[in-house]
């Protein structure tokens, strides 16, 4: 197989943004994460995808938002359009990665938290909600609901 000099360079150049988030250390700056967890951009396409999913992202069970083909969106947490439009990416990143810091009885699960959660079963110790790049994919999308107001 021959591999061009273009995808030679990619490699070269993402895949140590690649291991930021393999290596487990999150920066925090304040009340936000201002670097992409995957060193990717996101895809809010994707996002969108994970945002309505009932069995990926599950946000709808708590949250509504400007989806009308989907019935039966929550009323236990802020309308996502709402929400997004008072927050940084960097913010949205925070809260989505592991709302308890900044909520502490808040019934957001943490996406990107491994360690220390109550009430996991065997089965999924030790592994996030979403992926990385999931993540960076909903913050995209979230950021685009207020773009195209």
């Amino acid at each position: 197989m021959k591999i061009g000099y273009g995808l030679v360079a990619y490699l070269v150049l993402a895949l140590p943004m690649l291991g930021y988030a393999q290596t487990g250390v999150i920066v925090y700056s304040g009340d936000s994460i201002n670097k992409p967890l995957s060193g990717l951009l996101g895809d809010a396409i994707r996002g969108r995808e994970v945002v309505v999913s009932r069995q990926t992202g599950l946000c709808l069970l708590c949250h509504s938002g400007p989806f009308p083909e989907e019935r039966f969106q929550g009323n236990l947490a802020p309308d996502l359009a709402t929400s997004s439009a008072k927050l940084s990416s960097g913010q949205m990143r925070a809260r989505i990665v592991d709302a308890s810091r900044f909520h502490q009885n808040t019934i957001m699960p943490s996406y990107f938290r491994k360690d220390n959660l109550k009430y996991v079963a065997t089965k999924f110790d030790g592994q996030t909600i979403l992926s990385a790049q999931e993540i960076e994919d909903v913050v995209v999308f979230l950021v685009s609901l207020n773009q195209s107001r």
